[in-house]
């Protein structure tokens, strides 16, 4: 068997119960002969067991070796990441309601008092009684004809601002919110791929 196989690792695989992970599964496979391709996707990598609790850290330094063990007269390159992370989804625990409840009520007084005070600081109220006057000439402690779609308008601009209206996106430009959450997920795989390197390296044992 001769050849070069290419190896791009995948940046995370979620997984819902304890399995065997084969090749395929944690990495794409290109080669210039498709003759053992099947052959290398089919290959078991590792065993996800209980002990593993939530977090696996595929490393593809210890994959290449494996393959050129199994396989000396093929020659293995990677291209892209250089190790998958495994989330064993089962051993997550579900969120408690009352919990969930508390905390979005919590968000929703927090938001709701954020935007009444720079309302309050902005003097929006008087904003709005003297673009009523300049607009009819006349006083009116409380313009509903401005107030009420100003608030409509409020709540559709953020709609718009998240591009999202529950599950329905408006476009494909990824929102804010979505932009920091993705940041966040890298800083976190970043951290977890650290720390578990370290972990496995027998210099840094104690």
């Amino acid at each position: 068997m001769e050849g070069i196989v290419y190896l791009r690792m995948r940046k995370r695989l979620e997984i819902n119960n304890p399995m065997v992970i084969k090749l395929k599964d944690v990495a794409y496979i290109s080669s210039n002969t498709n003759t053992f391709l099947q052959e290398l996707e089919e290959i078991k990598i590792y065993q996800i067991t209980k002990k593993d609790k939530e977090i696996v850290i595929i490393d593809s330094f210890i994959l290449i070796q494996h393959l050129n063990k199994m396989y000396p007269d093929i020659e293995v390159q990677l291209v892209g990441p250089e190790q998958t992370i495994i989330q064993i989804s089962k051993y997550r625990k579900q969120p408690n309601i009352l919990v969930v409840a508390f905390v979005w009520l919590l968000l929703f007084v927090g938001t709701a008092m954020t935007i009444m005070n720079f309302h309050y600081d902005v003097s929006m109220q008087e904003v709005h009684q003297k673009l009523h006057y300049l607009l009819t000439g006349e006083e009116n402690k409380y313009p509903l004809w401005i107030q009420i779609p100003y608030s409509f308008g409020l709540g559709i601009g953020m709609i718009l601002f998240f591009n999202h209206w529950f599950h329905k996106r408006f476009n494909e430009e990824p929102s804010p919110l979505e932009v920091e959450i993705y940041n966040y997920q890298q800083s976190l795989d970043d951290y977890v791929i650290f720390h578990e390197n370290v972990l496995n390296d027998p210099d840094h044992r104690h």
